[in-house]
């Protein structure tokens, strides 16, 4: 089986723009501060917004080609091992990012570290969506025979 960089590329894209949509936009609406990722990391690089963006999308690909490399070792359906996936970037950011970013572990707050994990929980659903199970983006159109499902 062979891992498909570029579908996983395109993944970590729609993945991140999933993600980006929830905190702009959902977290708002369940009453949470809008969370804009690309906005921090913007912050953190001087203030430019556009490298902020870069580096937003960035990380976000590289996070779905490492998924791709791990995929076929979660277990259930692409969306659920992708949400499970989600959990490591989760941690990672609120454990060693935002530290480095000047902020305090978890951000400070349950509701932003709830409202990131939620973030990351849709990154990872939609990365494992997009991506498939691993044994579904290794055949030829995505599609896996009923013998590999």
């Amino acid at each position: 089986m062979g891992i498909q960089f570029g579908r996983a590329a395109v993944a970590g894209v729609i993945g991140t723009i999933a993600m980006t949509a929830v905190g702009l936009w959902v977290a708002p609406m369940m009453g949470m501060p809008a969370m804009n990722p690309a906005e921090m990391l913007a912050g953190a690089m001087g203030g430019n917004l556009v490298a902020g963006w870069a580096a937003h999308f960035m990380i976000g690909i590289v996070l779905a080609e490492i998924f791709a490399l791990v995929a076929g070792t979660l277990p259930g359906a692409a969306a659920v091992r992708g949400a499970l996936y989600g959990i490591a970037p989760f941690l990672l950011a609120e454990i060693v990012v935002m530290p480095m970013m000047g902020m305090p572990l978890f951000s400070g707050s349950m509701v932003m570290a709830m409202g990131s994990l939620i973030g990351h929980l849709i990154y990872g659903a939609a990365v494992g969506a997009v991506y498939g199970t691993g044994e579904a983006a290794a055949t030829d159109h995505g599609v896996a025979s009923p013998a590999v499902r």
